[in-house]
């Protein structure tokens, strides 16, 4: 918690400022912000300039003309900068400062009266070409494996009610490859409640999930094993007794100093922080550095591999 200033009487040093010290005029206020206007107009007019001096200089050793604007030239212009080959320097320039060059030249274009058609269909396919090329893949989260989620059982407290509820997500969502959003979603029976997204059958061989769709539903078995301390059934039957859950939500908030468990759903984003704080704790990629491993780790580590025919203990998913 934030440090909160307070006042105790007789152990004050300072006299409070007068309102007179600190007011401001709406003269002075008006004059701030329009130094504030006339400084950002000021750096944007200098930029833009010199975009406009670095597309004249291309189009010169080029030989192409800068009047009038041509769609075509500009667009050339763009792919040279995208490709590095404006100056000699071989350097490619950014998406972000491409974009600002194309805003450049469309500005300086207006204030010479002869505008710049941006949505030309040669300006707008190089645009979304580079955009494509240059747009990063989404960062690849590393799968879970089964000495992993063994591993990341060993950090949880066994004892307390949180670290019971902890285990049977890691290990549920492991054997289903569940998403972080269908663990939170299920209930304990159907149509329990109006945000379920799915809900439990716990049978004597095993246990059957039933998991809602956008188009239709999906079944998941996950069998028994054959020890209790890794058994993903066995880890659920442990939480519902000990939460004394029977209807509604399965995995909820824990409350009362870590001794209840309270009547809400739990957040998806729990079940990503939860893989995330085990799979360190575990030192799961050792041979990282500490921030790219918190880079590597979420709610879908636990479904990024597919075992085949998942063994846990031979405890078949």
């Amino acid at each position: 918690m934030l440090p909160v200033a307070r006042s105790v009487p007789g152990e004050s040093t300072q006299q409070p400022a007068q309102a007179s010290d600190i007011s401001s005029t709406p003269a002075d206020l008006a004059g701030a912000r329009n130094s504030v206007r006339t400084s950002s107009s000021d750096n944007t007019r200098r930029a833009y300039a010199g975009d406009w001096k670095h597309y004249a200089a291309w189009c010169r050793r080029q030989s192409l003309a800068i009047l009038p604007p041509d769609p075509k030239i500009v667009s050339l212009y763009l792919t040279a900068c995208a490709l590095g080959n404006v100056t000699g320097d071989k350097k490619p320039n950014s998406t972000s400062t491409i974009e600002r060059r194309l805003s450049s030249l469309s500005w300086s274009y207006a204030q010479r009266g002869q505008p710049l058609d941006r949505k030309d269909l040669q300006i707008t396919t190089v645009m979304a070409r580079i955009r494509n090329t240059r747009a990063k893949p989404p960062a690849r989260k590393e799968a879970v494996k089964q000495e992993d989620i063994i591993a990341m059982l060993e950090t949880l407290d066994r004892g307390s009610l949180r670290g019971i509820r902890d285990r049977a997500i890691l290990l549920i969502g492991f054997a289903g490859r569940l998403r972080r959003s269908e663990i939170v979603g299920l209930d304990v029976d159907k149509d329990q409640t109006h945000d379920g997204r799915g809900w439990i059958e716990i049978l004597d061989k095993g246990l059957l999930v039933t998991v809602r769709g956008k188009n239709r539903s999906r079944s998941i078995e996950i069998t028994r094993g054959p020890s209790d301390a890794t058994c993903p059934v066995a880890a659920l039957e442990m939480w519902l007794k000990f939460a004394k859950i029977n209807h509604g939500p399965i995995f909820r908030r824990v409350t009362g100093q870590g001794k209840l468990a309270g009547s809400r759903r739990l957040n998806d984003q729990e079940v990503a922080r939860l893989v995330k704080r085990t799979a360190l704790a575990a030192g799961m990629r050792g041979d990282l550095a500490e921030h790219e491993r918190a880079r590597k780790f979420s709610g879908h580590s636990l479904r990024a591999s597919l075992p085949s025919l998942t063994d846990i203990d031979d405890g078949k998913a």
